[in-house]
């Protein structure tokens, strides 16, 4: 199967330009002067289903014939394909079957719903895009309906790839070079279809691919010389949480994409409540991996003109307490520990006076089991102002309990208690 091309991606701009929003490319100021350098934020949180998936679904439902996908189509999601499918389903009037992870943010599933309508009916299954992914498959080849592929499928990847021709045009237009393009991977369509088309209009434009740590199945797939299966990965980045991406897309990124970054997921936090709180950009987990590697490539854009897809905006503001906590941890102003702690009167308030320094708090305390000798492990959360504080902390600890427990420092126990 030969690769996408710039002309293959232009054709699908052309097929889609009216049904979908050319979204703004906007200099972010802030940003810029962080980084010394131009910024400029493709803003795909903008698109009618808040995510750049409705390019390639609406492309690629488009481009079968009417009597293929008449009786409805099937599809596979973490959230924003799926709304990308329910759009154009709803618009075209045929059904479509959406298989989805449990673990789906509910916000998704609810906008999933809204933007089909009636034509759409949601199936959660598996705790994962994989197992979703599996199941829909099944289902596709029994009823006999059209799968519509979330990445690793030509129409996607040119139809994904037409944010890049907008991209590209603003620039001409302003006589403008771009040196850097930054963009989320996931199952690896969105890279695959951008850097098409940029190293067709602009080889000397550098396309950087951003995972996050927790799922670096691209990664993974260049270190392997083709695609492989993670045994496990952190759901958080739930829109990049690929446990393998496509062979397809896994070509592509290989001809065309220059560097894969990969991100902590807390850092990724701390990069979604920093654009919410200076620039009043709301995103999603994968909608920020591209502005959390600026951080990476400090040096090297010092004085570039860069790029960032943002490429979703659906994130549910139910998990801002969670993206919260792992902002602190990742910072280090936040830490748990495993703590034997005497059962008795007033044992708390001398453990606040002697063991934390004045600017410390306590936001968790929790005896994790029910003793009779007076003494008991406890799981103490700690945040700290500063994290320079830690050490006077930890050695106060090992005074009051040589013992102790850094949870930090042993993952099975961190997530069985926190």
């Amino acid at each position: 199967m030969s690769l996408v091309t710039a002309e293959d991606v232009l054709q699908a701009y052309e097929k889609i330009a009216e049904a979908v929003d050319q979204t703004p490319l906007q200099y972010d100021r802030y940003l810029s002067e962080k980084y010394d350098c131009q910024v400029y934020l493709k803003r795909e949180d903008l698109q009618k289903v808040r995510s750049f998936k409705l390019r390639g679904a609406y492309y690629a439902i488009k481009s079968q014939p009417y009597d293929a996908i008449k009786k409805g189509v099937v599809c596979a999601s973490a959230g924003n394909h799926a709304q990308g499918v329910a759009y154009t389903c709803n618009e075209m009037q045929i059904p479509a079957t959406i298989f989805m992870p449990t673990t789906t943010p509910n916000q998704k599933i609810s906008q999933v719903e809204f933007f089909g309508g009636n034509f759409v009916e949601v199936r959660l299954i598996g705790d994962t895009f994989d197992a979703s992914a599996a199941a829909a498959k099944e289902f596709s080849q029994v009823n006999q309906l059209v799968f519509i592929d979330p990445f690793n499928d030509e129409k996607i990847i040119a139809g994904q790839g037409t944010l890049a021709v907008e991209v590209f045009n603003e620039a001409k237009a302003a006589d403008a070079q771009i040196d850097f393009v930054l963009t989320a991977v996931g199952g690896g369509g969105l890279i695959s279809g951008v850097a098409a088309y940029t190293k067709g209009v602009s080889p000397e434009t550098k396309v950087v691919g951003v995972e996050p740590l927790g799922a670096p199945s691209m990664t993974a797939a260049f270190a392997a010389g083709k695609p492989v299966m993670l045994e496990t990965i952190d759901k958080f980045v739930d829109g990049a949480a690929v446990k393998e991406v496509g062979q397809l897309t896994y070509e592509h990124a290989t001809a065309y994409v220059d560097e894969l970054i990969t991100v902590d997921e807390g850092e990724v936090c701390s990069t979604i409540l920093d654009l919410y709180t200076k620039q009043a950009i709301v995103v999603e987990p994968a909608g920020a991996l591209s502005v959390t590697a600026l951080n990476h490539l400090a040096a090297e854009i010092k004085g570039k003109t860069v790029v960032c897809v943002i490429s979703g905006g659906n994130n549910d503001i139910n998990r801002m307490s969670e993206i919260d906590e792992r902002a602190l941890i990742y910072a280090g102003l936040k830490h748990y520990f495993l703590v034997n702690f005497p059962q008795r009167p007033g044992a708390l308030k001398e453990f606040v006076t002697d063991i934390l320094g004045p600017n410390d708090d306590i936001t968790r305390f929790e005896y994790t089991k029910k003793i009779n000798r007076g003494m008991g492990p406890v799981m103490i959360g700690i945040q700290l102002r500063n994290k320079e504080d830690l050490p006077a902390l930890l050695e106060n600890l090992a005074d009051f309990d040589p013992k102790y427990i850094d949870l930090k420092e042993n993952q099975m126990l961190y997530s069985l208690l926190v």
